[in-house]
């Protein structure tokens, strides 16, 4: 295994064919195509347009030049705001007929569904040749992370996934990268999440699916099981099936700033801490552990992830007070601490030692808005910075933490091959099967 991965030696490897392209949030041209020229309507479908998704419709919908022209949903009830507010589009509870029949019409589309859907819309969609804006966590198995990433390559299409936050970690990102508080070899980041049920046990009692609801088709590509509640609206998120606990929540969020500031890719080793180990739904609490290597002249790095009420040890805090409400990180450095809050600006610890600290002057894009920012790429101005050759390694390295968590032991992950040499048993969860009807 490379212990010095770089991101010049990723561009190298076969089995990433056509090479990383994103660098510090930064995308090079000519890696995807546009549909059309500025002056022309972008013509958007909606999967997933309830909850989540019906603000991402929204946020879409009222950017400029955008036209909505169909609509998918598996209930009813949940899309009826985005139904009466697009009441002369097409309207479907299968996306897979939604762009079977629409197709022609579509020049890209938004995936707001549960994690377990985003892999197989994301990629019917992009193999159609649709530009695809797709929720975080991008998908809910390290190895439909790659496989997205590389479908976008293949198929040259404007990606972009939803880490709403990304463009309020542009200052954070220019302090920690111009060398302010040295080079950084570690990273804690936690979160008050979760929030909804976990730690619990597959519920036995079979109630009626409600009228509204197409429940095989929001199981989609999942095992089957009969309906319950418990499973669903929100907290779906819970269930290793469906979703990927608190872990695959927030830390695409509060992670961005350290993969962007420290151009992490893969890690070298994963372990991780937790209770209870349940085999249908994810931990009360876990701590999880990544070890990066040195990347050019970038050190090591090792990323503590902390949830369910554990929190960064207050001795790293200097000084700084947080409660089990935070969501954030904190960079340590060789010379001092950026403490960086969810979607903002870096904070540099201890104050005293910084008092008078001039930030530099600003040398990295600023962006039109992260739904603007996709739109417009998508017709030919300007790039996203959460494409998913950003998006799918820091997922793909992000959902390694639950694959060690279910296996109790320190994984060392071979990137090229997507495999852990001393734990073969890890392939089950990190790659697998679809029911019938479903595929990537």
């Amino acid at each position: 295994m490379d212990h010095q991965l770089t991101r010049r030696e990723l561009l190298k490897t076969t089995s990433l064919a056509g090479g990383l392209g994103m660098i510090g949030g930064v995308w090079p041209a000519g890696e995807a195509r546009a549909s059309q020229t500025p002056k022309e309507k972008l013509r958007v479908a909606s999967i997933g347009c309830g909850g989540m998704g019906g603000s991402d419709l929204g946020s879409i919908a009222d950017c400029p030049g955008v036209e909505i022209v169909a609509l998918c949903d598996v209930d009813t009830a949940r899309a009826a705001e985005a139904f009466r507010r697009f009441p002369n589009v097409p309207k479907y509870d299968d996306f897979r007929r939604m762009l079977d029949r629409e197709g022609k019409r579509i020049d890209a589309v938004h995936v707001s569904t549960p994690d377990h859907v985003h892999a197989v819309a994301s990629s019917m969609a992009m193999r159609m040749g649709k530009h695809v804006y797709c929720q975080k966590p991008l998908t809910r198995t390290v190895s439909e992370a790659r496989s997205l990433m590389l479908t976008a390559r293949r198929m040259k299409v404007v990606t972009q996934m939803g880490t709403q936050g990304h463009p309020g970690y542009t200052r954070a990102v220019e302090i920690i990268q111009s060398g302010a508080i040295g080079p950084v070899r570690e990273v804690h980041v936690m979160t008050d999440r979760p929030i909804w049920p976990q730690g619990i046990s597959r519920p036995t009692d079979t109630p009626p699916v409600p009228a509204t609801l197409a429940w095989d088709l929001w199981l989609g590509p999942a095992r089957y099981r009969p309906y319950h509640p418990a499973y669903l609206p929100f907290a779906w998120r819970g269930w290793w099936d469906f979703g990927t606990g608190a872990l695959g929540d927030m830390a695409c969020h509060l992670m961005d700033a350290a993969f962007w500031a420290l151009n992490l890719t893969y890690p070298i080793t994963v372990e991780a801490e937790g209770d209870p180990l349940l085999p249908d739904s994810a931990p009360n609490w876990s701590i999880i552990r990544w070890e990066f290597p040195a990347r050019g002249e970038m050190p090591a790095v090792r990323l503590v992830w902390y949830d369910g009420g554990k929190m960064i040890p207050a001795d790293l805090l200097e000084g700084e007070t947080i409660d089990k409400g935070f969501n954030g990180s904190l960079f340590v450095g060789d010379r001092g601490k950026a403490f960086v809050p969810h979607g903002g600006d870096a904070k540099l610890l201890p104050e005293s030692q910084f008092r008078g600290y001039e930030a530099p002057a600003p040398f990295l894009a600023r962006s039109p808005g992260h739904y603007r920012e996709w739109v417009d790429a998508c017709k030919g101005g300007g790039k996203t910075a959460s494409n998913f050759d950003y998006a799918a390694p820091m997922t793909e390295s992000i959902l390694l933490g639950n694959v060690a968590f279910r296996l109790g032991k320190k994984l060392e992950y071979d990137w090229k091959h997507m495999r852990c040499p001393n734990a073969p048993e890890a392939d089950r969860f990190i790659r697998h099967s679809y029911r019938r009807g479903w595929k990537l």
